[in-house]
C-alpha cells in the first residue's frame, strides 16, 4: 500500500509535465483514506467518493410495523414500500501549499529525507485541520476572529445542528454542571428507532476528565465505589474523544450518521523549476481537494451545549 509521501512523489507536477498532478481515482481515494488515519474520527464517520462537486446522497428507509396479517387465498393490496429521501452537498475547494528551500534540505542533519519527514507532517495536518473544519466550520465566524480565513470555508457539522437536530441546552441548568442528568436527559430527546447499540458520546478530551473527575467527586463524598461502566460509558453508550470538539458541547449520535464528501479531483503538485524556484532556491509543493460535511439524518442526533456556562441575567445562555 503506497503511503502518501509515495503517492505525492509519484503524482508531482512539475513546469515540464504539468497534465499528470491530477490522481487517478484509485490514487485519490488512497490519499484521502491514509489523510484521515491520524484523525480521531477517521475510521469512525461514513466517506463518499463523488466525481461531480455538487450533487446528492440517496437514503433508502423502511417504515416499522410493516408486517400483517395472512387471509388464505386473499391479497388485499397492502404493500410494504421504502421510503426514499436524498441529502445534498456542494464541496469547497481548499488547498494546502508549502516550500522548502533547497539550503535547508543540504544542512539538515536528515538531508534528503528531510522533504519526507515535512511532507508526512503536512498530510497529517491536513487529515487534523480537515477533521477541525467538518466539525467547527462556519461561514458567518466573524472577520475579527483570529481564525477567520481557516473557519469560513465551510459551514461544519455542529453550525450544521443548530437546526433539525435535538437540542439539550445545559446553560439554564444545574448552571452547566456536567452529571449523571447530562447523559440521562440528553437520552430521553433521543427517539428510540436509533438508540439501537450504534450511537456514541463525542467529546473533548477535557470534557471526558471532567466527567471521571466528577465521578471520583462524588465516590469520595459518598463514600461509595466507583462504577467502571458508568466512567466508560454512561447510559450504556461509550465516549469517543474527539480533540477538536469544544469543551462546552456534547454529541450524541452514530457516527456514521456523519458524512464526508470528496470528489476525486484531488491534485498534488510539486515544483524545482520557474523562475521563483531558480531565484528563490527552492521547492514548491500543493495540494489541492474538495470537500463538504454532511449530515444524513439529523433527527438521529442530539446536540449538547451550555456545559459549564451558566445562564445569564434574563435566561439565555452564556
Amino acid at each position: 500500500m503506497p503511503t502518501n509521501q509515495q503517492i505525492i512523489k509519484n503524482g508531482a507536477l512539475t513546469t515540464s509535465n504539468i497534465s499528470s498532478g491530477l490522481l487517478s481515482p484509485e490514487q485519490a481515494q488512497q490519499f484521502i483514506k491514509q489523510t484521515f488515519e491520524a484523525t480521531a474520527l477517521g475510521g469512525l464517520i461514513r466517506k463518499e467518493m463523488r466525481r461531480a462537486k455538487t450533487g446528492e446522497i440517496d437514503k433508502i428507509g423502511i417504515d416499522s410495523r410493516i408486517l400483517r396479517k395472512k387471509a388464505e387465498n386473499t391479497d388485499d393490496g397492502y404493500r410494504a414500500k421504502p421510503k426514499f429521501d436524498k441529502v445534498e452537498y456542494a464541496t469547497t475547494a481548499v488547498r494546502l501549499p508549502w516550500e522548502i528551500t533547497e539550503e535547508s534540505l543540504r544542512e539538515n542533519i536528515e538531508r534528503q529525507n528531510f522533504e519526507s519527514i515535512v511532507t508526512n507532517l503536512m498530510t497529517t495536518q491536513l487529515g487534523i485541520d480537515l477533521e477541525n473544519l467538518y466539525i467547527n466550520g462556519d461561514e458567518a465566524t466573524p472577520s475579527s476572529d483570529e481564525d477567520y480565513d481557516f473557519l469560513k470555508i465551510n459551514e461544519g457539522w455542529l453550525k450544521q445542528l443548530q437546526t433539525g437536530s435535538h437540542l439539550e441546552d445545559r446553560s439554564a441548568k444545574d448552571n452547566g454542571a456536567l452529571s449523571l442528568d447530562v447523559f440521562y436527559n440528553t437520552l430521553e430527546q433521543m427517539p428510540n428507532k436509533y438508540n439501537d447499540g450504534t450511537l456514541k458520546w463525542l467529546v473533548a478530551p477535557s470534557t471526558r476528565q471532567k466527567w471521571e473527575q466528577y465521578l471520583l467527586n462524588q465516590s469520595i463524598s459518598n463514600g461509595g465505589g466507583l462504577s467502571d461502566s458508568v466512567m466508560r460509558a454512561p447510559g450504556g453508550i461509550e465516549f469517543v474523544s474527539v480533540p477538536r470538539k469544544p469543551a462546552d458541547q456534547i454529541l450524541l449520535t452514530n457516527p456514521k450518521n456523519l458524512n464526508v464528501v470528496n470528489t476525486y479531483d484531488v491534485k498534488i503538485r510539486k515544483t524545482t523549476e520557474g523562475e521563483k524556484a531558480i531565484m528563490q532556491d527552492k521547492r514548491f509543493y500543493v495540494v489541492h481537494l474538495d470537500f463538504d460535511p454532511v449530515i444524513e439524518e439529523k433527527d438521529a442526533v442530539v446536540l449538547v451545549k451550555g456545559l459549564f456556562q451558566p445562564a445569564t441575567p434574563g435566561g439565555g445562555g452564556a
